[in-house]
């Protein structure tokens, strides 16, 4: 409600009169970045009684901020996303900033659109897990605002930080455990879907597969149960059965298991079972899968957004390396 008693929307120079404040005061404790805790409560307990609220446009302008930072996700219909998601959507809120958290539904086209979209509505910098990496248009988005991308590199953006998860160790520590075990048939189910892209952790699983002389197949899968158990039991049933799976998602694990269960399959004995990101519900399932540092990863991109935002400083490249955690769910094949 309006009470500055003229009928226009009340404004700075209103709380200013009315406190005896300069205009550069009180914007000061509105936002509570100088003042004593009385000037502020002052400055706020003024803004209510005439109604005052922030111009978030206006502020932006004055700026050259929005305050908001857009999180682009690949996809959260998986659960470490979501878990991401959740954990830098509190981090990054603070009275000054928020994230626009958005889902790019596994399109790899469709996120840079949205990118794009971010870019446009003013963001103070992306946050983003890339669908295709090796997408040219990444170059563009990381000219035009800070990008800061999670899990892979982008190659051809040049002004970015990177937060690296260790897919080298994490794939070849997979495939190493599948053929001490005596594996030599495996399939890995990889998130990448609606295009065909090869990502650097499928590219890492065929080179690997090779050396340790396993038969690999890649197999696309998409996160939500259902379609990943539809694309375990096509596998299952199909002429070849692996006798191991590497799933680069645990999302994507949980449909291997619900699939055994049509098929009467047991895990490990009938089927050994990787899983790679470390679901609360794996350790309920007994599923053998790797534990990446949640806490660190978001300790790290809340710094560089802060660097890249509040002092124009790119922290380049920090690589995060994940830990095996064994559960039984690797045994040797069945003979």
């Amino acid at each position: 409600m309006d009470m500055s008693g003229n009928g226009r929307r009340p404004t700075l120079k209103d709380i200013a009169a009315e406190t005896g404040l300069s205009m550069a005061a009180v914007s000061y404790a509105l936002r509570g970045v100088h003042g004593t805790p009385e000037t502020i409560q002052r400055v706020q307990d003024a803004a209510d009684r005439l109604g005052y609220q922030a111009d978030p446009i206006a502020r932006a302008l004055a700026s050259g901020r929005s305050g908001s930072v857009g999180v682009l996700c690949a996809s959260l219909e998986d659960l470490w996303q979501q878990r991401l998601a959740a954990a830098l959507g509190r981090e990054l809120l603070t009275p000054d900033r928020n994230a626009l958290i958005i889902d790019s539904a596994g399109d790899a086209a469709r996120q840079l659109e949205l990118a794009q979209h971010l870019v446009d509505h003013r963001v103070d910098a992306i946050v983003v897990i890339p669908i295709d990496p090796r997408a040219k248009a990444w170059a563009t988005i990381a000219r035009q605002v800070p990008v800061i991308a999670i899990g892979d590199e982008l190659p051809g953006a040049k002004a970015k930080s990177e937060v690296i998860l260790d897919n080298e160790t994490g794939v070849t520590t997979a495939l190493r455990r599948f053929a001490a075990a005596g594996h030599t048939n495996i399939a890995v189910l990889s998130p990448t879907r609606r295009v065909e892209i090869e990502r650097p952790a499928e590219i890492i699983a065929q080179r690997v597969a090779v050396d340790l002389g396993l038969k690999l197949r890649l197999l696309q899968c998409p996160h939500d149960l259902s379609g990943a158990t539809d694309v375990a039991r096509e596998l299952l049933i199909g002429r070849g059965r692996p006798t191991g799976i590497l799933a680069l998602a645990d999302s994507m694990a949980f449909g291997v298991y619900a699939a055994c269960r049509e098929l009467e399959l047991r895990i490990p004995k009938d089927l050994s079972l990787l899983g790679y990101d470390d679901q609360p519900m794996s350790q309920l399932l007994s599923l053998s899968t790797f534990h990446w540092p949640l806490d660190e990863l978001v300790g790290h991109v809340v710094s560089r957004v802060t660097s890249a935002v509040d002092t124009n400083r790119r922290v380049r490249r920090t690589t995060l390396t994940p830990t095996l955690i064994e559960r039984g769910s690797v045994a040797a094949p069945p003979t």
